[in-house]
């Protein structure tokens, strides 16, 4: 699929669900049945049954697109599958103060890392120093076990050495790091398979006992950067100028910076984008998640995947978010799952590197959303809006009675259910429907 004209749609949440498909069709290319894979009953009883263990049925959650996304100079829709209100809404609207100068994204080499544990080491010094020497021919062999991946260019690319206990009782304990290039896979079954390839040859040249042999999901060696630019006019709210905006971010970002407890919030906030993008696509997202907060934790304390800084030049604001992201665009659920199919064409990524670029982008946008939510009006104003419009949805309304009870609700600032049983039945003419006890 193509890149579409433009992700820039305004009013497109307005839109009805149908009419939304309609210009998405139009705008990805994709035929009239291009979202029959997210239809209710798209992902069957049968093919659920053979993903996972005990299927007694499907749970299905919200698949939306952000708009607005310019990432490396190519105008992108970004599918979420989420159920929390506001992370669509916040991203597109982020991505919209990006747009001036977009997301640009720098990737390392999708490589992941491999462990074999060895144990009973009798002396890990001459144990590690034997590893070394053998590493070539370790490495050697390791790539004859995927010789189509190393024609690709991928494959087994390096061996390390690590002691972790230098003795003990019975001991001490060596690890081998395995660098294996995964190319388009996020490359779990491949690194698993290889360790397990390699463990008894590895032990017997350490003089040691395998032990574990798995994958490390801390993927410090295959990591995206994204950096974007917001100018002062585009931060500005109706309560606040873009400076004063732009001061109270960049502040916020010192504060996760200084404290762990607002680290871990102001993480979790890239991660509402991030992994939004990774469930849609049909990602290992547990994955991702441990590495990037181990990843955060590697200075010795728990700090912010992103930071925010002010301009040198006084007029407008600089974030770089630097993160762990092992995804894959072959293998795994893709070939199974309509729905994550869909997603990667809506996006257009065919490649892990371009998945990897557009979950960061969309990390770093949630990120800004929620800093500058923070900065200006506060948190809960934007979610108690969306809160409402679900609340007028349970008691009942449809079309526009949906936005004139939530917006009374809003109005109000009394967002709660039973509120919006009387509101509804007030507006509808209907008498109030009386909640079963």
């Amino acid at each position: 699929m193509s890149s579409p004209r433009s992700s820039r749609l305004t009013g497109f949440y307005r839109l009805g669900v149908l009419e939304r498909r309609r210009r998405l069709r139009e705008l990805a290319g994709l035929p009239a049945e291009g979202f029959a894979a997210v239809d209710p009953g798209a992902l069957s009883l049968d093919v659920a049954d053979g993903m996972i263990e005990n299927v007694i049925g499907v749970y299905a959650l919200p698949f939306a697109v952000a708009v607005n996304f310019v990432v490396d100079g190519i105008e992108t829709l970004i599918p979420m599958a989420i159920e929390e209100p506001s992370v669509v809404a916040a991203s597109s609207n982020a991505a919209r103060m990006a747009r001036p100068h977009g997301f640009v994204t720098t990737l390392t080499a999708p490589v992941m890392i491999g462990q074999i544990q060895i144990t009973n080491v009798a002396d890990v010094v001459a144990g590690a120093s034997a590893l070394r020497a053998a590493g070539p021919e370790l490495l050697a062999e390791a790539r004859r076990l995927v010789p189509r991946l190393a024609d690709r260019g991928g494959g087994p690319v390096a061996i390390d050495v690590r002691t972790l206990t230098a003795a003990g009782p019975d001991g001490g304990v060596l690890v081998v790091h395995l660098h294996v290039d995964c190319r388009d896979a996020m490359g779990a079954n491949l690194v698993n398979t290889l360790c397990e390839a390699l463990a008894d040859r590895t032990a017997a040249i350490a003089g040691g006992r395998a032990g574990l042999r798995i994958l490390s999901n801390l993927t410090d060696g295959r990591t995206v950067t994204v950096r974007c630019s917001i100018d002062d006019a585009l931060l500005a709210s109706e309560d606040a100028a873009g400076p004063e905006v732009r001061k109270a971010i960049a502040a916020a970002s010192r504060f996760a910076e200084l404290d762990p407890y607002r680290a871990a919030t102001h993480n979790k906030g890239i991660m509402n984008g991030v992994d939004a993008v990774l469930v849609a696509t049909g990602q290992d997202w547990r994955a991702v998640e441990a590495g990037a907060h181990a990843f955060a934790s590697l200075g010795g304390k728990y700090g912010p995947l992103a930071v925010w800084r002010e301009r040198p030049t006084g007029d407008g604001l600089d974030g770089e978010l630097v993160m762990p992201l092992a995804v894959g665009t072959v293998g795994g659920a893709l070939h199974v799952h309509p729905g994550a199919r869909l997603a990667l064409e809506l996006a257009g990524a065919h490649t892990a590197d371009r998945l990897a670029a557009l979950c960061g982008a969309a990390g770093l946008a949630t990120n800004l959303a929620a800093l500058r939510a923070l900065a200006t009006e506060g948190i809960q104003r934007g979610h108690m809006a969306l809160h409402a419009r679900g609340l007028a949805r349970a008691a009942g309304a449809t079309g526009d009675l949906v936005d004139r009870v939530a917006a009374e609700l809003a109005a109000t600032g009394d967002v709660k259910a039973d509120r919006a049983r009387e509101v509804f039945a007030r507006l509808a003419g209907a008498p109030m429907l009386k909640e079963t006890p």
